[in-house]
């Protein structure tokens, strides 16, 4: 097996070394908010970093730090929630592309494990590529969960409990992803499902415990690990379409 290759973790040697053959670079990005009182509140920022990691340990691709504060205003009435304005989370992503850009990667690929980070993503991607200060590069971004065999998965294991948010396949993949920090399972009272999102305010009274229609319960290590398996796949095999 190929040795990952973090860049916070490499020299500035074995960057150029690495630039010598290739010029794509996976970003994780996701969030910092509430998951229900059973979960994470870093789940989306470790299912994005873990993911991103074991795609680029299988594709020897260079893994940037992970971005994990996301858009989340919609959850502060949650202690311990973190948001971004949209303006710092734009700068936030055209300032690592641009950092990166100036040592020579060209193809920027995102990893996204935040719902509410798709709106900026799609926009700020499209942006940075019409833009003429940046000849050669490319940039795109998967959700992590999105690729099709993921989706078989979520839909045959958890139907509809698989709700919106605090959902029991991210919560799977924290699960194995961070064993040491995983929470007793529990059942709870079965969440409202609603799509209304509103104010911090609202979303507190439409969802007092967090979760949008999902069972956290149904949550197991042994399905994050098949989860984090089928998105290394789906992923992989659009990362090799994107570089060409």
């Amino acid at each position: 097996m190929l040795a990952l290759m973090q860049l916070e973790h490499c020299t500035w040697p074995e960057v150029e070394q690495y630039l010598a053959r290739a010029t794509g670079v996976l970003i994780p990005i996701g969030s910092t908010e509430q998951h229900g009182p059973t979960a994470l509140i870093g789940t989306d920022a470790i299912c994005a970093q873990s993911i991103t990691e074991a795609v680029g340990n299988a594709q020897d691709v260079m893994v940037a730090p992970p971005i994990p504060v996301g858009l989340a205003e919609h959850h502060m009435a949650f202690a311990g929630s973190m948001t971004l304005r949209k303006e710092t989370l734009i700068a936030v992503i055209e300032d690592y592309t641009a950092s990166l850009y100036r040592h020579g990667f060209r193809r920027f690929y995102f990893i996204n494990g935040h719902g509410g980070n798709i709106g900026i993503l799609n926009s700020t991607l499209k942006d940075l590529a019409a833009r003429q200060s940046t000849p050669g590069a490319a940039y795109t971004f998967v959700n992590w969960w999105a690729g099709p065999r993921t989706k078989k998965l979520r839909d045959a294991w958890y139907g509809a409990a698989e709700g919106l948010h605090a959902t029991p396949s991210e919560i799977a993949v924290t699960q194995f992803a961070r064993p040491h920090a995983m929470k007793p399972a529990r059942r709870l009272d079965p969440a409202p499902t609603s799509r209304s999102i509103g104010t911090a305010e609202n979303y507190r009274a439409t969802y007092p415990d967090g979760r949008m229609g999902s069972d956290p319960s149904l949550a197991t290590p042994e399905a994050g690990r098949e989860l984090i398996a089928s998105a290394v796949t789906d992923i992989a095999e659009h990362y090799r379409e994107f570089v060409g």
